[in-house]
């Protein structure tokens, strides 16, 4: 199999990619990666469309997306551009095309750039699965390239740019029927529209492959680098985005772990971050993001991977010997450390999820509940709650007794040295430049080991990859919980970074277990070092989620909103959000318009999409239960559905005293 999709491994090494022209600012090539966001204002409100896109364009846009449902949204771009012209704003600004080519065709003569969804450009979606011969498949497509080649020529005489933006959640049903709901689907989706692109010598072109799936996304993205090189197609740029990331803290980490999988390996030539929020707060999320490679080239050299041990194109969790809870089948840990606590006190296991109550003289876990706290040489003298297992630094366990209720943490030097190890489980702190054939012989002997596996280069998931592409190389199946520090930075970077290093990994189906370091507690207040703590905790749990390895909450497939969107998007998933938000693992999906409503929530549970003004329809999964909610009362009737399939419950009224 051919494996290559990226320039390195090991490396930073940005895709070398044709250049684009969209307008004054092109995109791929040597030029910088680009930030955009979409407008959320009704198109044919022109001065609401100018405003806002000002917005966007001062918070860091550099292209400006806007919908064009259908013609005359599409002629209103004119008086849109025009007016931002007036005001000395030149951003390039692009179509975004569902359904309607004549609304394409039109726009491609005004604008600089448009996207086209090649799942419903030339089809009707009707979530039927057909049986197609080679005859009847290419005679299908024979109907694509009539409908679709007077809008290449247009934009050849014109010159604009076009992307190509596959869609996960709204492949058409020929595409579904031959290929099935997969990133190859996906991919597929794309090279049927650019190989008639090519044919006719037109590549001012950037493709697209999100999804509301992080691991489809990734995997779908790395399968079209590799294919278009396969076919021998030009290298086009790439749009990074996952859609309907969701708000908040949710949308950013998700975000992270699908966009910035794929920038630590060099693909991305323009980001956008989809967010449930105002668009003028994307592009400072996008720029945080970007950023992060501006000096990463000179990282710490690695070296190259000879032999890569997994299929990047598909998801298969590394295959791990059971120690105690970690590994084998069991969900990825969650590690806290507290270790800079010289003594930690009941109510400090607060910040992990384990909640004390003083007056009922017990713990209450939530569903955010850490599995283990590192606490380094002070072991907690108290009874810990259930559920809660401690680790300690191994001198601190030696001189407590050796106490089997304790976990020791060793140094690698401390592992090669020992024969006094604890008789079920065994954390040892390793590095690549540990893992010698001797450390790697002393790991597959002993089946109580879990490695805390930890980098320092800058370029560190490339590193921490590496180090799993070694262990199952030599045949080792310890546990591995994956360990990364971060100090010195505001909490959204830490944010970003973290889910960007350990959900990159955990995408490709590494990792056990997740710990996550901040600040010196010296350089802050208790307090204020407990709450990061209590953010660190929170964000493991999120990013488990986003890679979807853990479920631990609500999941909500939120879409950003556009100008097609039916509802107040933001102020719609806060209140459903509000209502649901303790029914653990159930996946909402929330969509401001039928476009890609049941695609995109595809493996949503339910479904609340706007079908018209004040109107919506709930769907169980792909299939409509209730086709016309009107909306004041739809998020009663979602709970009522909820309720049906037996997934509701109430939420938790447990009172403690601080």
């Amino acid at each position: 199999m051919n494996k290559n999709y990226c320039p390195s491994l090991t490396q930073y090494i940005r895709r070398t990619t044709r250049e684009v022209k969209i307008g004054e600012i092109p995109v791929g090539g040597n030029n910088p990666i680009r930030v955009q966001s979409m407008t959320t204002v009704d198109t044919m409100d022109t001065l609401g469309s100018v405003e806002q896109t000002i917005r966007m364009v001062e918070a860091g846009c550099e292209y400006v997306r806007i919908t064009a449902p259908s013609v005359k949204e599409a002629e209103n771009l004119r008086n849109i551009k025009a007016e931002l012209r007036k005001r000395g704003y030149n951003v390039p600004l692009i179509a975004d095309i569902h359904f309607t080519p004549n609304a394409a065709e039109l726009a491609a003569r005004i604008i600089e750039k448009v996207r086209i969804n090649p799942g419903n450009y030339a089809d009707k979606k009707k979530f039927e699965l057909i049986e197609y011969t080679d005859e009847t498949y290419q005679a299908e497509l024979d109907r694509i390239r009539e409908r679709f080649v007077p809008l290449v020529k247009i934009c050849k005489e014109h010159g604009t740019a076009m992307r190509i933006g596959t869609n996960h959640g709204s492949l058409s049903d020929r595409i579904l029927s031959r290929y099935g709901d997969t990133p190859l689907g996906m991919v597929e989706s794309a090279l049927e529209f650019l190989r008639i692109c090519e044919d006719l010598n037109y590549y001012d072109i950037v493709l697209s492959m999100k999804a509301s799936n992080t691991q489809v996304m990734v995997q779908a993205y790395r399968l079209l680098a590799q294919k278009l090189e396969e076919e021998g197609l030009q290298p086009y740029p790439f749009h990074l985005g996952v859609t309907e990331a969701g708000e908040g803290e949710d949308g950013r980490i998700k975000s992270a772990v699908g966009i910035g999988t794929l920038l630590e390996d060099g693909l991305g030539d323009t980001v956008r971050v989809s967010l449930t929020e105002a668009p003028e707060l994307e592009a400072p999320v996008a720029r945080m993001l970007i950023d992060r490679y501006s000096d990463r080239a000179d990282h710490s050299p690695i070296k190259p991977v000879c032999n890569v041990p997994i299929d990047p194109f598909q998801y298969h969790r590394r295959e791990t010997k059971e120690i105690n809870n970690i590994g084998g089948q069991n969900v990825p840990r969650v590690m806290a450390d507290l270790s800079q606590l010289t003594d930690v006190q009941y109510a400090d296991l607060k910040c992990v999820g384990h909640l004390y109550s003083m007056l009922l003289d017990k713990f209450n876990m939530n569903d955010l509940g850490a599995d283990f706290i590192y606490t380094g040489d002070q072991p907690i003298s108290f009874m810990l709650p259930n559920g809660l297992k401690e680790v300690v630094d191994y001198k601190a366990w030696v001189k407590a007794g050796s106490q089997e209720e304790h976990y020791p943490l060793l140094t690698h030097e401390e592992y090669a040295a020992t024969t006094v190890l604890h008789p079920e489980v065994n954390f040892v702190s390793f590095s690549i430049d540990n893992l010698t054939d001797k450390a790697l012989a002393q790991l597959k002997a002993n089946p109580t080991t879990v490695i805390l596996l930890y980098t320092e280069n800058k370029h560190a998931m490339a590193e921490l990859r590496k180090g799993f592409f070694r262990l199952m190389n030599n045949g080792i199946t310890n546990p591995v919980i994956i360990k990364r520090q971060y100090t010195d930075m505001h909490a959204e970077q830490t944010q970003l970074y973290a889910s960007t290093d350990v959900g990159g990994l955990l995408l490709d189906g590494f990792g056990d277990g997740i710990i996550l370091s901040t600040a010196l507690l010296s350089s802050r207040t208790k307090e204020a070092w407990l709450s990061e703590i209590d953010g660190l905790n929170k964000l493991s749990f999120g990013i488990l989620q986003a890679a979807r390895t853990r479920m631990s909450k609500t999941e909500y497939i939120s879409c950003p909103s556009c100008g097609r969107t039916l509802f107040d998007l933001q102020e719609t998933t806060a209140m459903i959000r509000k209502r649901t938000d303790h029914l653990k693992g159930v996946k909402i999906g929330i969509m401001g318009c039928i476009v890609n409503g049941p695609g995109e929530m595809a493996d949503a549970d339910y479904g609340y999409v706007g079908v018209g003004k004040g109107k919506i329809a709930l769907y169980r999964g792909q299939n409509v239960i209730k086709k016309s909610v009107p909306e004041v009362a739809a998020v009663d009737e979602l709970i009522e559905l909820i309720r049906e399939d037996g997934k509701w419950v109430e939420p938790a009224e447990v009172a403690f005293a601080e």
